[in-house]
């Protein structure tokens, strides 16, 4: 785990560790604490979760295009680093012995604004692509008659037809969130951890960090998945307990990942 790199370094004083395999249970485990330390503050962000997760489907019902459910959820996955900011903040400070309040997270952006709303909107960008791609599939493979929500999963999960469409669409939208993954497994701590760095810096070592320990960060893209359908397939109010756990868990992700500074 000590052990660092110094390939392609675009800033020298960000160092990249190898970890081990197993390390994404302790990251989940030191999550966890961090999670009852701030029961309200991440109790608030997975309501926040939640509540945006029946607004995008009310939003797609009252559009008449709820066959984009799956696609759009899935987003989840790609902007979901950039919208818990706050909690790594909580984390952060909480290293230091601090608490933090509501207002102190929902402030964390200001510790380095310009660059990590920059991370934000590349991260917005992707998941919006991925929408756009979703959406001219299902009008590839369905035409003008979109399957309704009511026979959404046999349609599309049933039929030998839907096989090619399932294959191009679970492969366009894997690649997609790996990508979006190795931009943000790091990038957005880092910014908000050391405010003199830039998003590209900050982007160039995230993929580093993935490249350096593939297998072990692939097993924790794997996991946050699975946490994220977990909080889903409940009609969002997993989210409330996983979004938070998840975004502890990643600050001590980037904690083992990066050298720290001085």
């Amino acid at each position: 785990m000590a052990e660092a790199t110094t390939a392609g370094a675009p800033a020298p004083a960000i160092r990249i560790r190898r970890i081990e395999l197993d390390q994404p249970w302790r990251w989940l485990a030191e999550g966890w604490q961090d999670f009852r330390a701030n029961p309200a503050l991440g109790v608030f962000y997975g309501l926040l979760a939640a509540v945006t997760g029946y607004l995008v489907l009310f939003g797609l019902w009252w559009a008449g295009m709820l066959y984009l459910v799956l696609p759009l959820l899935g987003g989840f996955l790609i902007v979901g680093p950039i919208l818990t900011v706050g909690l790594y903040e909580a984390a952060r400070r909480r290293e230091a012995g601090q608490m933090t309040t509501l207002f102190e997270a929902l402030a964390a952006f200001r510790r380095n604004t310009s660059q990590i709303a920059l991370a934000g909107v590349a991260l917005l960008l992707l998941m919006f692509a991925w929408a756009r791609f979703a959406a001219m599939l299902f009008m590839l493979y369905f035409g003008g008659n979109p399957p309704s929500f009511e026979n959404l999963f046999a349609q599309t999960f049933l039929r030998a037809e839907a096989l090619p469409f399932l294959v191009i669409g679970t492969g366009a939208g894997g690649i997609l969130a790996f990508v979006a993954f190795s931009m943000s497994v790091i990038s957005i701590p880092l910014l908000l951890d050391r405010p003199e760095v830039n998003v590209i810096d900050a982007i160039i070592k995230s993929f580093e960090a993935v490249q350096v320990n593939f297998f072990p960060l692939l097993f924790w893209a794997a996991l946050i998945v699975a946490f994220t359908i977990a909080g889903l397939v409940t009609l969002f109010l997993g989210l409330v307990v996983v979004l938070p756990l998840l975004a502890f868990a990643s600050w001590h992700a980037y904690r083992d990942l990066v050298e720290r500074a001085g």
